[in-house]
């Protein structure tokens, strides 16, 4: 069997993209990496080059910054990578450069990869989600998160990055998919309040004109974490490639985890779920192969 890591990056100091620590958590699993750099206004690409592994291949890449509309520029950068993937690999291991796996889920991954490596019927694999907020020290826990993506599909030149780059299809048709107790850690919530302010401009102009970003994003130099619905603690370990960047974390956020910032149907919904832990008219972006 062999694996095939993709990513893509631009302005990953400038942000403060934890990419780094994206593509070392899985290269372990990984024959090979792909990392599509993007012109950056930082030194995104030595960043890249400091990663001490021969499975690495930087992929140069200009951004069409004309297409602002629905994120669309992102699948474009992920399609990129998946295209560059050699025909003898048998998965494509997708990760985004804010996405983290801990090390303990890793043969976890690998067995579910042999098991479906010859069952063609299964076209990619599915995993949980944990997204972080404010600090390393909170998580989401509204509806507003979505709970699973596919991070893992067979290497198929039909299979395309969808949308803004959160999944995938094939021939327009939703991804046949496993899943499997395997979780991915979010951390793009997670960043001092003045790169996360600068951040979520730069981040809207892939999706809104000049003039809708005046209109409705905030000019000011920090961005307010105040405005979430609902956090609680996270009570488990990070992985251990994210510990020096935790470690150096120096701004502050505190949540009282007993706020809600609910209206009524949103209590009802959240209510349902936390008693049954069905998420009542959940999207999902793929097929659960029985």
């Amino acid at each position: 069997m062999k694996v095939c890591g993709i990513t893509f990056v631009r302005n990953a100091r400038k942000y403060d993209y934890p990419v780094v620590e994206s593509i070392q958590s899985i290269l372990p699993v990984c024959d090979k990496f792909i990392v599509c750099v993007g012109n950056s206004e930082d030194d995104t690409l030595s960043l890249i080059q400091s990663i001490d592994s021969d499975k690495i291949q930087i992929l140069p890449s200009i951004w069409d910054d004309s297409l602002r509309k629905n994120g669309e520029v992102l699948a474009v950068e992920t399609n990129k990578a998946l295209d560059a993937v050699p025909p003898e690999f048998d998965w494509v291991f997708y990760i985004q450069g804010d996405e983290v796996v801990h090390e303990k889920y890793l043969e976890t991954i690998k067995e579910n990869m042999l098991k479906y490596k010859d069952d063609k019927q299964v076209e990619g694999l599915l995993f949980k989600y944990v997204h972080f907020y404010g600090s390393y020290n909170y998580i989401g826990n509204s509806r507003r998160w979505y709970r699973n993506e596919i991070r893992v599909v067979r290497n198929d030149r039909q299979i395309r990055s969808y949308k803004d780059a959160q999944g995938f299809r094939k021939n327009d048709g939703k991804l046949k998919v496993k899943p499997i107790e395997a979780c991915v850690f979010h951390y793009g919530w997670v960043r001092p309040p003045q790169v996360m302010q600068n951040k979520t401009r730069s981040f809207h102009n892939l999706w809104h004109s000049d003039e809708w970003i005046q209109k409705n994003i905030a000019n000011t130099e920090s961005y307010d974490y105040s405005h979430i619905d609902s956090l609680c603690l996270f009570k488990e370990t990070h992985p251990k490639v994210m510990e020096e960047r935790i470690k150096k974390a120096e701004w502050k956020f505190e949540f009282d985890v007993k706020q809600k910032k609910f209206n009524l149907k949103e209590w009802a919904l959240y209510l349902f779920e936390k008693a049954t832990g069905i998420r009542l008219f959940e999207y999902k972006n793929y097929e659960i192969l029985k």
